[in-house]
Parts: C-alpha cells; structure tokens; sequence
C-alpha cells in the first residue's frame, strides 16, 4: 500500500455469525496534510453469488449436467495433458470408449426418466472402478470414456493393467439395475485404445477407441476389444474405396456386363445385368467388395439408377433388332433401392426416356426385402406390374422364406440360389429342396430359373428335375453388352 497507494484482489473473510464469506476488496491509502500515509479506506464487496454463477457456468462448459461427470470438452483437454504426461514420465495409458448395449430399447420401453436414471447409476459405477487419477467422462447419449494414466510403459503389462480395469468394468455395469421399481439389465461393448506419448493426436486416440468398440459390438457385445492398427488399415483402405467409388458413379468408370440366361436347350431366353467397376488403378473392383460399401454409404441409390436406366437403354435398342427382340433384362434391385420413395418414378422415367419395353424388364428382388414393410413392398410392385415391369424373386430359399407373402406378390419368377447348385452332389438334402422349389413354382404358376450352373453333371441333374431354365459359368460368363450382343448375333 505504502508502494503504490491502493491495492484490489479477493480476500476471504468470516462472517459475525462464523460462516466463511467471499469478497472483493478495493483498498485506498489516505494521505495526512504532510502527504505521510494516515489511514487506509477499505471498501469490501461481497461476491458469493457471482462467484457461485462463475463455477455454474464452468459447470454447464465442461460437465454433464446429467451424470456431473466430465463432458467431451474437458476430456479433451485432459486427454492432451494425459498424452503429454506420458511422454515427460515415460509411463503408458489406455483410452476406454463404453458404449451401453440397446439402451435405446430401455428409453423406448420404460421411458427417459428410466433411461436417466440407469446413466446416473453407470456413471457411479464407472467412478468406483478406476483411481482418482484416472478420468471418467460422458460424451454424450449412452457413450462413456475412461482415461487411465500412469500405467507401465511397458506394451505388454500395459494391455494387462487396461484389460484387468477393463474386465471390472464390464463386470460392474452387467450387475442388474434397479431403477425406480424395475429391474434392469444392461451390459456395455467395451474398445480399448493404450497410449504411451503424443505419438498419436487425441482425436485420433479416441478414434481408436471408438473404433475398437464397434469391433467389440460386431463380436456380440458384452465384450471388450482392443484396438489393432490392421483394423485402423482396413477402415483407412474401405474410406478410400467409398471415396474411389463416389468418383466412379460420377465420372463413368462403370460397365455393364451381361450374363445369358437360357432354356434346357440351351437356347437364350434373356440376361441379367451386372455391373462392373474397371479402376484405373485398382483395376478390375470385385462387386463383393463395392456393393456392400455403396449399400453402407447410400452410393447404392445412384448405382442403382445408373445400372437401371443402363438396361433400360439396352432394352430400348434391342426392340428394333430381330434377333435380340425376344430377351429379357434382369436388374437387382436392393432393399434401400426398392424401398426409395422415388424408386417408381425412377423405373417409370427409365423405360419412357428410352422406349424400351417394360415386358422385358424383370426385376430382381431378395426375400429379405420383405422384413421392412411386407404390405407397402407388395403395393410397390403392384404399382410397377400396372406399367408392365416382371419380377423375379432371387436367392430364393435362403432368406426371409414365407408362403404367406409369396402367395400375394405379383411374382413371374423364383430363381433357386446357387448355393443350393454347388452343393448338389454332396448334400442329398438340396436335391429335395431343388424339386420342392420347382413344385411350388409350378402349383403357383412361377417360371423357375437355377443359378450357378458349373458343371454338366449340374445340368443334367435339373434337367431330369424338371428345372426350364438355368444361368451360369457352364453357359457363358458376365460379357460386356457389345460382346454379347455380337453374341447373339452369331
């Protein structure tokens, strides 16, 4: 005060009645006549309730309101710490991610409030697992991460020390619940991602972690799993491959290939359309590689529209051709295709921009299309057989098989799979299954097609079964639409 004639700053007081206060206090030095230092004037501010509205908005910023557990903002902040520490002490780590199994059945079933309550409830077991050292936050949802510091640098006995909390903490948050007169169970998928330095960036620490979790959950849940850079490998080459294929619908590197379809004389009755992906530097990409992604991704409704309006022109120009005239076009639709709201106009618009017949255009549906929506899926195809479009049921057999629906939709075709083919000589028990389709079909008025055809012996065998029409290997490969068209007319 003497220094600089006045001073500000918190001070912390005690009230008359003996409880502690917070204050705020701006002190003055008072100068006598002589200019010498008199007094000092103290001004004092109580401050609790502003101070109270600081630490509620610290809160709100990085805590849960729900759990009061730390929220994803101040995890990363002490993940950046964690990651830090780490290199400087020379010690290891481990990123938890805990994911709860079908808690969104629990909030459907019970209510939120139940759902609430069990998310208070883990959060107070996952603090009871793990030091004080350690972190455990929310990020959101039924989401949870547990940061452990201060393990052995060692690679080995650090996957030791993170499985044995790990394996706790699966232990713990299996125990029942009881929440608010219910008894619940729950268990979490549990990815686990160690750390030992800034070698990896937070972000991607937890990514890691994210990742190995979704792994636990493919495993059957209620498992723990640790991250392995194979599965970050995979994930990494699978993004690529989403990105090469974006590029491929947009800019043409797609091709039709056709597959005969013919009768026991081997005469062709028609194809099946099949696109193929040649990349320029992949080159040739099998469809079980591209095909799951692009379903994954929504890709397929493009892919689709493309294949389509493709076969259509095919169609379109083969009508004016005597000896290509008479052949169907087989298309495989998939379930998130067939199940676009736009997937009717996509059809219609097809045939009427190419002029192509709609009789000859056959429609490849699985039996696992039905699961959705059985009603709405029949409607939809009730709405495309007004426009003259066929359907073919594929893979038939070896999905949703029931004869309730098979009965009601506007079928022409059932295709027996393939895998029913291949295993004709090994298994007695497909060649019942093969007659058995090729009565249905013929007591529900359905052509029957076999797929997969290899082998004369195959052949033969369905021919002697009463089998009309076959596709396969034995009769020709998929071939670009040109080559099968000079095909035909040779």
């Amino acid at each position: 005060m003497q220094a600089h004639g006045e001073w500000s700053g918190e001070i912390g007081q005690r009230h008359r009645q003996g409880h502690a206060i917070e204050t705020e206090g701006r002190w003055t030095l008072v100068l006598d006549a002589r200019g010498q230092p008199e007094s000092i004037l103290e001004i004092n501010t109580d401050i609790r309730q502003r101070k109270a509205k600081d630490r509620e908005i610290q809160r709100l910023a990085f805590y849960d309101t729900l759990t009061g557990l730390p929220n994803r903002m101040l995890l990363l902040e002490r993940m950046r710490h964690a990651l830090a520490n780490a290199q400087r002490r020379r010690q290891g780590g481990a990123l938890l991610y805990i994911d709860l199994d079908n808690f969104k059945t629990l909030n459907d079933t019970l209510g939120h409030d139940k759902g609430d309550l069990l998310l208070q409830e883990v959060a107070r077991r996952l603090n009871a697992c793990v030091r004080s050292v350690d972190t455990v936050a929310r990020l959101g949802g039924d989401e949870f991460v547990v940061m452990l510091e201060g393990l052995g640098a060692d690679p080995q006995s650090l996957a030791v020390d993170a499985r044995t909390v790990g394996e706790k903490v699966l232990t713990e948050l299996s125990q029942p619940y009881a929440l608010a007169g219910y008894h619940y169970r729950s268990t979490p998928s549990i990815g686990i991602a160690p750390f030992q330095g800034p070698e990896t960036s937070v972000l991607e620490l937890l990514k890691q972690a994210d990742l190995a979790m979704y792994q636990a959950k493919s495993a059957g849940r209620s498992v723990l799993r640790f991250f392995d850079p194979q599965m970050q490998a995979v994930v990494t080459a699978r993004a690529a491959l989403e990105a090469d294929l974006r590029q491929a619908v947009a800019h043409g590197q797609l091709g039709l290939h056709l597959q005969p379809q013919v009768d026991r004389h081997a005469r062709i009755l028609g194809c099946e359309a099949l696109v193929r992906w040649s990349h320029p530097g992949r080159g040739m990409v099998s469809p079980a590689q591209f095909i799951p992604v692009a379903e994954e991704t929504g890709l397929i409704l493009p892919l689709g529209r493309w294949v389509l309006h493709s076969a259509c022109k095919l169609l379109g120009r083969w009508k004016d051709d005597p000896r290509l005239a008479h052949l169907t076009m087989a298309v495989n639709v998939s379930p998130r295709q067939f199940h676009h709201e736009g997937f009717v106009d996509d059809v219609a618009r097809s045939l009427a921009v190419n002029e192509a017949p709609a009789e000859r255009l056959k429609l490849e549906l699985t039996e696992n299309l039905m699961v959705q929506d059985v009603d709405q899926a029949i409607a939809t195809m009730e709405t495309l057989r007004r426009l003259g479009v066929r359907f073919s049921l594929d893979d038939f057999g070896t999905g949703y098989s029931s004869l309730s629906y098979l009965k009601r939709m506007p079928l022409d075709q059932i295709k027996i799979d393939q895998s029913f083919v291949r295993d004709l000589f090994s298994d007695p028990s497909d060649e019942a299954i093969i007659h058995t389709i090729l009565a249905l079909g013929q007591s529900l008025g359905l052509e029957v097609i076999a797929e997969g055809v290899e082998t004369t012996d195959q052949h033969l065998l369905l021919v002697r079964a009463g089998c009309p029409a076959f596709q396969g290997y034995l009769f020709g490969r998929p071939l670009p639409a040109e080559q099968f068209e000079r095909l035909l007319h040779h």
